[in-house]
């Protein structure tokens, strides 16, 4: 029989096994018949777009340096309006004498090369290395348990230093020679002092060095300001009496206390139980017993244990009530949502009222300020008012030559100081020194019973 040369006749395996190959010379095999693992999904997936589009993106770095998606407009575009005429003679001209190979390497990439260590063409090139220091070369040495070899190659040891070979380390005065000038004269540094923020009270306070005194306080005054002064000095000495009283009344409870807890301290040291316990009297337990045999308490009633069915109510009624009040959260956050400009009203305006409270308050300490700093507290101490000066109407007198002079004008400029905040307010210190007496008995005294 003749063999009929029919292409049907081979194998179907033939026919699938066909070899594609890419266009870029690297061996696929995406043909194949079955793709039910994973492995040939991997193996056989197209990938010639993506690689065509990797290599686009290759091609315009070498010319340019970097893609041209991330280059500006002015560095891709340019309106030429004079024009140039040495780019004739610039261009490259075509000669067919010129080998291909030549072509080839004319063709440079403008992407920099990658140096593996330090040359001059890499600094020229910008891709400059730090020197290593000694010190870190050092410890990269000893990082890589490696001995440094010293003097006369004797192998170093830094870590025992002074001993042997090692390598003795510089003093301050080694490190810093040449830096200073021992007959120089020093040039103390200049430290610049900020200024505080805050303004100093003195510079607001605008009372007088020597305030004018009270019409009242004249020899020969008006009756209406004799008596004004009068009332003002009778507040000042009622509000003074009027903490002396309230102290006195502290006192006396502190004192009535005590005396209470000395005498419970007494009576519990006669009866011999600790102090504060109250001792019941025999009897009181007497009659709280008849009273309790009397009415009889009615016996407390023990919870059973609930059945199926009741438990299935409490579980019920439960999820209700959480349901409830879900829903009324819900419903709360609803209104706040739909009030939320109205809210950020209301927020605004008490913004304003705030600060402008606070612009009123800031007036009214200004405004106080300028008084001075009487009966204010700076520090531990209180600023003094100072006194007032006043005559009884009896004392008064209607000439020069029988007024009597008050007051002391040493305590009065140091008062006048404090409340201007020239000075911290102080306190009187008295320093008293007791001397303490001896006393002697002479011989003639101690023998007074002896006749001579």
């Amino acid at each position: 029989m003749a063999k009929t040369n029919n292409p049907s006749s081979g194998t179907s395996s033939q026919l699938t096994k066909k070899a594609a190959s890419s266009s870029l010379g690297a061996p696929a095999q995406r043909n194949q018949s079955s793709r039910k693992g994973k492995r040939a999904w991997r193996k056989n997936v197209d990938l010639d777009e993506v690689e065509e589009g990797l290599e686009e993106l290759r091609s315009e770095e070498r010319a340019t340096g970097t893609t041209l998606q991330k280059k500006k407009n002015e560095e891709l575009f340019q309106v030429d309006v004079t024009g140039d005429d040495e780019v004739r003679k610039t261009l490259p001209k075509f000669s067919e004498r010129v080998l291909t190979s030549t072509k080839i390497l004319s063709q440079r990439s403008a992407v920099p090369a990658v140096f593996s260590r330090t040359t001059d063409s890499a600094a020229k090139a910008g891709a400059k290395r730090k020197a290593v220091t000694h010190d870190e070369k050092t410890r990269l040495l000893k990082m890589g348990k490696r001995l440094r070899r010293g003097p006369f190659d004797a192998f170093v040891d830094p870590d025992q230093v002074g001993e042997g070979s090692a390598t003795l380390e510089l003093s301050e005065a080694a490190k810093k020679a040449g830096t200073y000038d021992v007959w120089a004269e020093e040039v103390p540094e200049k430290i610049a002092v900020k200024a505080p923020q805050s303004q100093h009270p003195r510079s607001m306070i605008a009372l007088a060095a020597v305030p004018s005194p009270h019409e009242g306080t004249s020899y020969n005054p008006s009756v209406v300001a004799h008596q004004e002064l009068l009332r003002t000095a009778h507040q000042v000495e009622e509000q003074k009496w009027k903490g002396v009283d309230e102290l006195e009344a502290t006192k006396a409870k502190i004192e009535k206390a005590r005396a209470i807890a000395a005498a419970e301290a007494a009576t519990a040291s006669v009866v011999g139980t600790a102090p504060g316990m109250n001792i019941d009297e025999p009897g009181e337990a007497e009659a709280e017993e008849e009273d309790a045999s009397a009415e009889p308490l009615p016996p407390k009633k023990m919870p059973g244990r609930k059945t199926k069915q009741q438990r299935k109510k409490a579980e019920r009624l439960r999820a209700e009530r959480l349901a409830l009040a879900e829903k009324a959260a819900r419903k709360r956050m609803l209104a706040s949502v739909d009030s939320a400009k109205a809210l950020r009203k209301a927020l605004s305006r008490n913004l304003a009222t705030r600060e402008r409270l606070r612009e009123q308050q800031q007036l009214a300490e200004q405004k106080k300020l300028k008084e001075g700093l009487a009966g204010q507290k700076i520090g531990k101490h209180k600023v003094p008012e100072g006194n007032i000066d006043v005559q009884l109407g009896e004392e008064l007198s209607e000439s020069l030559r029988g007024l009597k002079p008050e007051g002391n004008l040493f305590k009065d400029r140091f008062i006048s100081m404090q409340q201007r905040a020239l000075i911290e307010p102080r306190t009187p210190v008295l320093t008293r020194t007791r001397r303490k007496t001896k006393e002697y008995e002479k011989h003639s005294y101690k023998r007074f019973d002896r006749e001579y």
